[in-house]
């Protein structure tokens, strides 16, 4: 039954979901209207207002690419490939399969949002070695496992909000920064994505279909385009070399040079976890994962082509963050931001505003498909919000109902992913290469990992505590 929900909203879905560039400019065109209408802003000062945030983003924008591409370069690494390969061995059965892909995945996302790549390696593999498996019912799990990354160690918004100067501090919206105490590390969290954990399984073992029903890796191959087998990284930086010994060449693949360097790092690494506890922003983040990138390839030759390869994933970050920035700037300049915050304390509780977050990530990213870029838009509106609806509540109280309510914020985005098809983009390259399968044939299965989460999603924020 499960697989007929799944197929049914596949059709649908796919005939009316346009691409994510769209959702950010027409999102523009609301923020516009809205800023017109309901603060009675000039037109000539909206626009002056998009201008001024259209850049403000930047930073914040290199950080998210940063994220992805250190992680997926660490994904494709030799170390992270031998694991893999040894993985899909001792799996031998299509119900071991899905379940190896969701656990696997999902843990795999709870350590870095651009690990799916990892995820999809291990999917592709067990889908070519196993037979029963139906590969577009695995694709669907492969993106599943994207439903905890924002409660992981690469979430950007719990990740922002500890920050120092995080553009909520800078635009006086707070005080100080949220440590990952309270929103990574806080038992709503963990119970969120252990539920997460347990659940994805059960689903997708479920809707796998009869065995007449099923569509293998070999059915799906495209004679026309079948995927040319990728050379190594390594084979690809002995290519490289020129045919004499010289100078460059053994510059250019020094284990010794790039071994000091990743080992500088790591010595930072330990006294900043040691002497600031278990203490994360975007900067600890992305400086981590160089230098273990560093080290899982080598040498520095090895480590350039490896992010190459991980920078060809991040053309839809670059485009459309300035427009989020636009959109945040028309919020935050026209005071559009402050009235949206004021409505939504205007209707809701204390008890209730958590789960109103949850639907305003949820809804917001599907115009917004970057839990960073969404964070930019809603983050000022929600936090003007909580502070308003907590203005009896002592400090600390309050930083636990701002933290509670910014995590149902990026649940409500990691939520609606499942029919908003922009992170495809990073692992459909991997999983789908050679075959004729696109994002539009997995979002049916997606859609019924949706509503099954949404149920954990709004028992925790409601009643979980921080």
């Amino acid at each position: 039954m499960l697989s007929s929900v799944g197929k049914f909203f596949a059709d649908k879905f796919r005939r009316i979901i346009p691409e994510s560039f769209i959702f950010a400019i027409l999102l523009t065109f609301l923020a516009v209207i809205l800023a017109f209408f309901w603060v009675d802003a000039k037109p000539f000062a909206i626009v002056q207002a998009w201008y001024k945030g259209f850049w403000i983003l930047l930073a914040f924008a290199m950080q998210m690419v940063l994220i992805l591409v250190t992680g997926y370069a660490i994904a494709i690494s030799p170390p992270v490939t031998k694991f893999l390969d040894w993985l899909s061995k001792k799996v031998s059965t299509p119900v071991g399969v899905y379940v190896t892909v969701c656990v696997a995945g999902t843990i795999f996302s709870l350590i870095s949002w651009g690990w799916i790549v990892l995820t999809a390696v291990l999917a592709r593999e067990l889908g070519r070695r196993v037979k029963g498996v139906d590969y577009r019912l695995l694709a669907g799990c492969v993106y599943s496992t994207f439903l905890v990354w924002h409660g992981g160690l690469s979430g950007s918004i719990p990740l922002v909000m500890n920050t120092a100067d995080n553009f909520i501090i800078k635009a006086g919206l707070w005080d100080s920064m949220i440590p990952t105490t309270m929103t990574l590390l806080s038992p709503m969290n963990i119970v969120c994505n252990l539920a997460i954990l347990i659940l994805l399984p059960i689903i997708f073992v479920a809707m796998r279909p009869a065995e007449k029903d099923t569509v293998h890796f070999d059915d799906m191959i495209d004679e026309e385009h079948k995927a040319v087998k990728q050379v190594s990284i390594a084979d690809e930086a002995e290519s490289l070399k020129l045919p004499d010994t010289n100078l460059s060449d053994i510059l250019n693949h020094s284990f010794i040079i790039q071994i000091i360097i990743a080992l500088m790092g790591i010595w930072y690494l330990v006294w900043h976890f040691s002497t600031k506890g278990f203490s994360l922003d975007l900067n600890i983040m992305n400086f981590l994962f160089i230098m273990v990138g560093m080290i899982c390839h080598k040498t520095p030759f090895r480590y350039l082509i490896a992010m190459k390869r991980a920078c060809s994933n991040v053309s839809g970050i670059v485009l459309q963050f300035p427009f989020y920035a636009g959109i945040m700037g028309i919020m935050i300049h026209t005071g559009l931001g402050k009235a949206i915050a004021m409505a939504l304390a205007g209707v809701a509780t204390v008890g209730t505003f958590p789960f109103i977050s949850l639907l305003i990530g949820g809804i917001v990213n599907i115009f917004v498909p970057s839990g960073g870029g969404e964070w930019a838009v809603v983050g000022p509106a929600v936090v003007e919000a909580a502070k308003t609806l907590g203005a009896s509540m002592t400090p600390d109280q309050l930083t636990s109902f701002v933290a509670r309510c910014s995590m149902a914020v990026a649940y409500g985005d990691q939520w609606t992913n499942m029919i908003q098809p922009f992170w495809t983009l990073a692992f459909m390259p991997v999983i789908a290469a050679g075959t004729k399968m696109q994002a539009r044939d997995i979002m049916g299965y997606t859609f019924v990992s949706l509503i099954f989460s949404f149920f954990v999603y709004a028992i925790c924020v409601t009643w979980l505590p921080i």
